[in-house]
């Protein structure tokens, strides 16, 4: 029987919800057991992923309104400001109890804090990939990391990939060599952004449910703030700070960055303790398509031939696993008939 970080398991709200009688050809005629407490959590944690990932999706965009800052000031102001946003969420929700006791938790702290360090690392090279004409290997980043997160549920979680799913790594091993050719060096911007993330994935999977989503952000950025304040200061003395010197309108627009980091991490916290790690893995490409499209038709960078053709075998990997992800619905729907009778 899979368990719940195997990538056998169903992908839940992937299919309507009906329970459908075992056919006719079956003696006993005994109803399929209906959706229980795991299903409706995947189906809430499918809905969280898809809202997280369409938010990072269209982030580059709000990255050009944060302009003359930079990758390193634009992180630090995230950082600082998620936290006065979730501290004020804590508030609301008066749950500033579970945060604390978490913090009391020593294991979930040191888990925690290696998300931290691991998020912060993919916010600074995101940023700095959008700002610097390196929109579409940031997107391509984003590709890949379906295909880091089903790799990094092998190797550490020992999950089964299926056929298709060990196809879909061949093909996007063989894209990363293409794009490599193609970019004339690896592609470093995407493989850091696909791993650091992955990682990240890995990390607040591990913490399961002994940390619920707002608690864990807010314990992350907590132990960012202090290197992040340092930063704004630094950058305040030397005069290589906007946070105060560009207007009321720029500050808070970046003080908003903090609303806008914190939200899709609450979403992708809450799904990442619904659903198995290559499921989060596979929702992924939802980020990546918008990216994608923002980096041609907005930001207007280059795509010659080969990088096209790596793109192309990164697409044909995201489908096979697609494919795969898309009879989970019914493989599930066989094991529950199987259990009822």
């Amino acid at each position: 029987m899979a368990n719940e970080n195997s990538p056998s398991a169903p992908l839940s709200g992937a299919a309507p919800r009906t329970a459908a009688p075992v056919s006719s050809g079956t003696t006993s005629g005994t109803p399929s057991a209906p959706a229980g407490p795991e299903e409706k959590a995947s189906t809430s944690g499918l809905l969280f992923g898809i809202g997280a990932y369409g938010i990072w999706g269209v982030l580059p965009l709000y990255f050009l309104l944060l302009e003359p800052a930079g990758p390193v000031e634009i992180v630090a102001a995230r950082v600082v400001f998620s936290l006065v946003f979730c501290a004020a969420l804590l508030t609301v929700m008066r749950s500033w109890r579970k945060a604390l006791t978490a913090m009391k938790d020593r294991r979930a702290l040191i888990t925690l804090t290696a998300a931290a360090l691991l998020i912060a690392v993919n916010w600074l090279v995101f940023a700095w990939a959008v700002l610097n004409g390196h929109a579409v290997e940031a997107a391509l980043g984003y590709f890949i990391n379906p295909l880091i997160s089903v790799l990094l549920g092998v190797l550490v979680l020992k999950e089964r990939l299926r056929p298709l799913q060990w196809a879909a790594m061949a093909v996007g091993f063989i894209a990363v060599l293409v794009l490599a050719f193609g970019y004339g060096t690896v592609p470093w911007v995407a493989l850091a952004l696909a791993f650091s993330f992955g990682l990240y994935g890995l990390v607040k999977k591990n913490v399961g449910g002994r940390v619920d989503a707002v608690s864990s952000l807010t314990i992350e950025t907590a132990v960012l703030t202090p290197i992040a304040a340092v930063v704004l200061g630094v950058l305040a003395v030397t005069g290589s700070g906007t946070l105060l010197a560009e207007g009321p309108a720029h500050f808070w627009l970046l003080a908003a960055s903090g609303i806008a980091t914190a939200v899709p991490l609450v979403f992708f916290g809450a799904a990442a303790r619904r659903l198995p790690l290559s499921t989060v893995g596979l929702l992924q490409y939802l980020a990546p398509i918008l990216q994608f499209t923002l980096a041609l038709l907005v930001f207007n960078e280059a795509m010659p031939a080969e990088r096209w053709a790596g793109f192309g075998l990164v697409w044909l990997a995201l489908v096979l696993l697609s494919i795969d992800m898309l009879g989970s619905p019914r493989r599930a729907r066989i094991r529950r008939a199987a259990a009822a009778v």
